[in-house]
Formats: C-alpha cells, structure tokens, sequence
C-alpha cells in the first residue's frame, strides 16, 4: 500500500516558536512508518521556509531553546529553502537548494516534493491563524485542523468571546483596549477596567497562545506594566476579570461535523498562574487527568466543549479551557485552542489517552478526519456552468 505523505509544518515566526518544535517532534516520532512519510517542513524565526535535513526530536520548550543555542554557537545552517505552490498541482512543494559559486552550475537545483496532506502544528500567529490554513487552500491540499475561519476565530481572544456570547455560553466580564486607546488615554482606560471588572485582573495579547505576553495585574500599577509587556505581542489586548479561587479546567475535542468531547483534565500550576514558565519551564506543575469531577459537572464541561468548538467553527481538533470558581461551582468558558499543544505530556493527548485512545490511534484520527474533510470539499462546484 503507497504510504501517505504527511507533511508536518513546525516553528513559525511566532513566539510559540519553541512549543511547536516540540509537539512536531513528537508527531514525527509516532506516525506510523509502515503507513506514512513524514516530511519536516520548518518555517524559521525570520519565516523562511525550509525543508529541515532532519526531523526535530526535542520534546520541550526548554530543549529546543537549548538546541537552538547550540546550533548558533556551531553556525549550523537551516536545510533546503522550501515553498509551498499555491495552487493545485502534483507537485505541492518545491524544494530549493542554494549552490555556491565553487559548484559547477552555480545554480539553484528545485526538487518537487508531493504531498498528501498536511499537519500543521504552529501555534500562534502566522500559522494557528488562519494565514497558512488558507495557504493550504489555495494549494487544495488535505489539512489537519480547522479551516480558516475556525482558525482566524481561534486566535483572536476577543472575537471569540464575542461568539461565545452570541451563543449563550458562560464567559466571563472582559475589556478589549486597542493599543491606540491605551497610548491615548491610559488613566482614563485604566479607570474604566478598574469600575468595570475591579482587580485582579489577567491582560492578554488577545492573538497569541502558551501563555505569552500574559500578566496578572493586582493594582492599577501592575496593569501599567502588564500592558506594557502585551503590547509587544499584540495591537489589542484582552483584559479579563479573575474568576475567584478557580481551577483551571481542560477538555478536547474531536471530529468535524459529529465532533466529540473527551475526559476533562485539571491543571494546577506550580505559580500563582499557568503562565508560560509555569507551562514549558518549570517542571512543578501538575496536570490531573481525569479531573477531580463530580459526574454532572464532566458532562457540562463535555457540553460547554463541544458547543464552543461549533460556535467558532472548527473542525479536526480543539482544545477548549474553562476556569471553574470553587466557592459557587460556576464554570466560565475560557477560550478555545485550535492547535493546541502536542507533545506526549500535553493536554490534548493526554486527555484523550484517558479517554481510550493512545497517541498514534489519535495522529491516524486526525489525518482521516483532514482526508475526510478535504474529500467532501471536492464534491461542491466551482462553476455555473
């Protein structure tokens, strides 16, 4: 049986640069070899395209900041500069290898390289987006993951909880400042949050995921410096009021048109937050999988799930997070990752291990769903005529 070319996009111009590398590795480990050919596909910090000699196998944030390192110390060079062709053709993507002058030609030699479908696992902007999802389409290649509107949705915190609301789902009191408005009238928006949400308050880049650029501001002058920070990631900013005394509640989801909802998982971080630190760095965070819930309590967070999953629009995988407040038992949906992480310890996986399906059974899931999607696409027409 020809084995399906998959090819696995990682790294992005992103912040999250570091946690894709990771999760690529770790899909690239567990296709099955007797029934797929990965092809590593590295898009570096500057967004060049490459295709990496060889595949990543650092599976932390922490082990592709030091490999990187390292790399630079030993002028490591990046592999063949690679495109994708956007548009629908045999060959999805050429391969362009840079000759020196001493090589005889002198010249760059293009390989094309044909692909089946594509895993993309970016996180962050140019890549979780929308940008790439819609690269993809023009080239009518097979994806895993939501299209691009799920994705663009996905990305842009503030967005979503507008359709989260249009779809009566639980969300929390929030505040969307442009960066425009902060430099204009700081104390004046300042005092706004203040009256409107009362600390403490969370500020978040409202397009970037990981827990970058994110700060908990206790007083008005923690706010100043937690805005600051997040408008080196972001032109708006997400600001939200803390839910008091939560738990920090996750469940994935999976399936296109029918999707399902797994086993919810319990994060406990080992600082005051689950900031980026706290995620991929410090080793002292726990994750409890199946989460400690009463049964009525797992199935509203299954439903809030899948509900959240449709109101943006995805398809393939979500991972949705929820703050659950201790003292009343209410359950906020917090937002929706649509390439959420995916090394063997993340969340995704893990939650759905506990559900019965093991890692590789899940990679197989998911290129089906990506083959399944792309082929009802097909089907629709393109013309009048």
């Amino acid at each position: 049986m020809k084995k399906i070319r998959v090819g696995v996009i990682y790294g992005g111009r992103s912040g999250e640069h570091e946690v894709s590398v990771a999760s690529a590795a770790s899909i690239i480990k567990h296709l099955d070899r007797s029934r797929y050919e990965p092809v590593p596909i590295r898009i570096e910090k500057d967004g060049r395209w490459t295709l990496a000699d060889r595949a990543p196998t650092s599976i932390s944030a922490a082990e592709v900041i030091e490999q990187a390192r390292l790399e630079a110390a030993r002028s490591i060079r990046p592999g063949l500069e690679a495109h994708l062709v956007a548009h629908p053709g045999e060959e999805t993507v050429l391969a362009i290898e840079r000759r020196s002058g001493s090589d005889l030609e002198g010249r760059a030699t293009v390989t094309g390289v044909g692909l089946d479908v594509v895993f993309p696992v970016l996180h962050g902007p140019y890549g979780e987006d929308g940008t790439v999802q819609g690269l993809l389409e023009l080239a009518n290649v097979p994806y895993v993951g939501a299209g691009v509107l799920g994705s663009a949705v996905g990305m842009d915190k503030a967005v979503m909880k507008t359709l989260f609301l249009a779809r009566h789902l639980p969300v929390g009191p929030y505040v969307v400042v442009l960066r425009h408005e902060w430099q204009k009238g700081m104390q004046e928006t300042s005092d706004r949050i203040a009256a409107e949400l009362r600390y403490p308050v969370f500020v978040k880049p409202a397009n970037l995921g990981s827990s970058v650029g994110i700060s908990k501001a206790k007083t008005p002058a923690d706010l100043m410096t937690a805005m600051e920070l997040a408008l080196q990631f972001d032109r708006k900013i997400v600001i939200e009021a803390a839910v008091p005394n939560a738990r920090e509640i996750e469940c994935a989801v999976l399936g296109n048109d029918d999707p399902q909802a797994s086993l919810p998982g319990e994060i406990i971080p080992s600082r005051e937050f689950y900031d980026y630190e706290a995620k991929y760095l410090d080793e002292s965070s726990k994750s409890v999988i199946p989460a400690d819930l009463a049964g009525e309590q797992i199935r509203e967070v299954q439903q809030l799930a899948i509900a959240a999953f449709r109101a943006v629009d995805c398809a393939g995988m979500a991972r949705v997070d929820f703050f659950l407040a201790r003292d009343s038992g209410h359950i906020f949906v917090n937002e929706v990752n649509t390439i959420p992480g995916f090394t063997t310890i993340s969340m995704y996986p893990k939650m759905w291990e506990a559900s019965g399906l093991s890692y590789p059974e899940l990679i197989d899931r998911l290129i089906k769903l990506a083959l399944e999607r792309h082929g009802e696409k097909q089907q629709l027409r393109t013309s009048i005529t």
